[in-house]
C-alpha cells in the first residue's frame, strides 16, 4: 500500500501531514515552518514572449510582491471553490493568464511534492478538510466546491481522495483521551475569519468515517488576526501620518489611504504613481505638515508593509500583557524612541472586534438550541487564539467548560491525518 496523507487547504494558512507510527507528523514546508502561508505569485517580471511565469509559494510568494516584482499574487484560493469563478482564468500580467482551479490544483502539487520528498515515496491517497458549509444557505454550490477540489487533487495525482470536515479534525485530538460522550465548541480563529463549531466527540464515535451528524451547530463572522494588526496600526501608528488629523479648515483629513494603508492586500494599491501623484497635491489639507510628509515617505519608500508587520509584532507582543514600544524611526526620525502601547490601549483598540468574535460564540450556542451548561469543553485552535484576552473572554461565557488548547496552527492537519489513517488503514 502506497503512503497515505491528509491535507489542511486552508484559506490563509495550509499544513500537509503523514501518519508516522502510531502517530501523525507534520511535514516541513518551508525551513523550520510546518505550515505556509496558502498563497502563489506568479512572476512575469523580464519573460520572453510565450515564456511562462514563474511561481512561488507560501511565504516567498509574500515576499515577492511585496518587494514589488511585477507579477500576480494569489490569495484565498479557497474561496473561489463553489463560485463560477472556478473555471474561468485571470489575468496574472504581461499577457498572461491562467485558471483559478489551475491555481489551487498548483498549491496542492508543491505540497503534495514536498510531502513526497519527505516520505521517500508517490503519494496517491489523500484526506483533505472542508468547512461545514464552503458555501452558506446553498447546498448545490456547496457540494459543486467539493467537487471542484476534488477535481483539481485528482489532477495533481491522488487517485483516492477523502474529506472530513475541519471542526471534526480539530476535535479528533481532544476526542482521542475522551472516555464518555462530550459535547465541544471548537473555536477555531486565525486570520481572516472566526468560526466556532459544537462537536458531539466520544469513544463510541471513533472510526466513524461519516461525521456530519456530530457536527451540531456552525457559525463564524469575517475578524481575526488582521483586523487586530488593521486597529493597532490605525489607533498607534498611522496618526503620526495624519490620520484622524484636522486640516485647515478643521475637517478631518481624507482617511481612505491610511485604511488602506492598515490592510494587507490593498497596500500595493496606494504605491500606484497616480495616487502617489494624488496623495501629493493634498498637502493643503493638512494643518501639521509634518505628518503629511511622513505620509508621503511612507508611499515613496513603500513602507506599508513594514508598518503593518509593526502591527503584528506589537499584537503578539501583547498577547500575554505588558506593553511594547512602536518603533516608527523609519516614518521620521523625530519620532524616536517610538510610540508606547500597553495592554490595555491594545484591547481598546479591539474590544469591539473582540466582542463581536466572542458573541459568535452565544450565537452558535443558540443555533444549536443548547444551555450553556451542555458545553463540557472548549477546543481553542487558530494562531489568533493566542491573544489570550480573546480566549478569556469566550472561556467566561462557559465558565463549566474544560477548556484546552491545541496546536494553534497544526491541530486541523493533525486531525486529518488521524482520520486518514482511519479511512485508508
Amino acid at each position: 500500500m502506497s503512503p497515505i496523507c491528509a491535507i489542511d487547504f486552508g484559506t490563509s494558512n495550509s499544513a500537509i501531514a503523514l501518519p508516522s507510527g502510531e502517530g501523525v507528523r507534520l511535514v516541513e514546508l518551508e525551513p523550520g515552518q510546518r505550515t505556509m502561508p496558502t498563497a502563489v505569485f506568479y512572476a512575469v517580471e523580464g519573460l520572453a514572449p510565450f515564456e511562462p511565469p514563474q511561481r512561488h509559494y507560501g511565504r516567498a510568494a509574500v515576499a515577492a510582491y511585496v518587494e514589488g516584482i511585477e507579477g500576480r499574487l494569489m490569495r484565498s484560493m479557497k474561496s473561489i471553490l463553489g463560485s463560477t469563478l472556478a473555471t474561468q482564468a485571470t489575468d496574472v500580467g504581461a499577457g498572461h493568464s491562467v485558471r483559478y482551479l489551475d491555481v489551487v490544483g498548483g498549491y496542492l502539487q508543491h505540497l503534495k511534492a514536498l510531502a513526497e520528498a519527505e516520505a521517500g515515496a508517490a503519494l496517491d491517497r489523500v484526506v483533505l478538510g472542508r468547512p461545514v458549509f464552503f458555501v452558506d444557505d446553498d447546498p448545490e454550490r456547496d457540494a459543486a466546491a467539493q467537487a471542484a477540489l476534488e477535481q483539481a487533487a485528482r489532477a495533481v495525482g491522488f487517485a483516492e481522495v477523502g474529506f472530513q470536515y475541519e471542526p471534526i479534525a480539530a476535535a479528533l485530538d481532544y476526542e482521542t483521551t475522551a472516555e464518555r460522550e462530550q459535547v465541544v465548541l471548537v473555536a477555531d480563529i486565525g486570520g481572516g475569519t472566526s468560526d466556532f463549531s459544537l462537536v458531539r466527540v466520544g469513544p463510541g464515535r471513533r472510526g466513524r468515517s461519516d461525521r456530519r451528524d456530530d457536527i451540531l451547530a456552525n457559525h463564524g463572522v469575517h475578524v481575526a488576526g488582521t483586523d487586530f494588526d488593521r486597529h493597532i496600526e490605525l489607533a498607534h501608528i498611522l496618526p503620526a501620518c495624519g490620520f484622524r488629523s484636522t486640516g485647515p479648515s478643521g475637517r478631518e483629513v481624507p482617511s481612505k489611504v491610511y485604511f488602506d494603508l492598515a490592510t494587507w492586500h490593498l497596500i500595493n494599491t496606494v504605491y500606484a504613481p497616480a495616487r502617489v501623484a494624488e496623495l501629493a497635491r493634498m498637502k493643503g489639507f493638512y494643518s501639521d505638515l509634518r505628518q503629511h510628509a511622513r505620509l508621503m515617505t511612507v508611499v515613496t519608500q513603500r513602507l506599508g508593509h513594514a508598518l503593518i508587520g509593526r502591527a503584528e509584532a506589537a499584537k503578539i507582543t501583547l498577547a500575554e500583557g505588558g506593553r511594547t514600544v512602536l518603533d516608527l524611526t523609519m516614518i521620521d526620525p523625530l519620532l524616536a524612541p517610538g510610540a508606547t502601547v500597553d495592554e490595555a490601549q491594545a484591547l481598546a483598540a479591539l474590544d469591539a472586534d473582540l466582542e463581536r468574535i466572542a458573541a459568535a460564540a452565544d450565537t452558535t450556542l443558540a443555533q444549536a438550541g443548547l444551555a450553556r451548561e451542555r458545553v463540557d469543553a472548549l477546543y481553542f485552535t487558530g494562531g489568533s487564539t493566542g491573544l489570550m484576552p480573546l480566549a478569556e473572554r469566550i472561556a467566561a461565557r462557559f465558565p463549566a467548560a474544560r477548556v484546552v488548547r491545541g496546536d494553534r496552527f497544526a491541530s486541523v492537519a493533525q486531525g486529518l491525518g488521524v482520520h486518514a489513517r482511519q479511512v485508508f488503514g
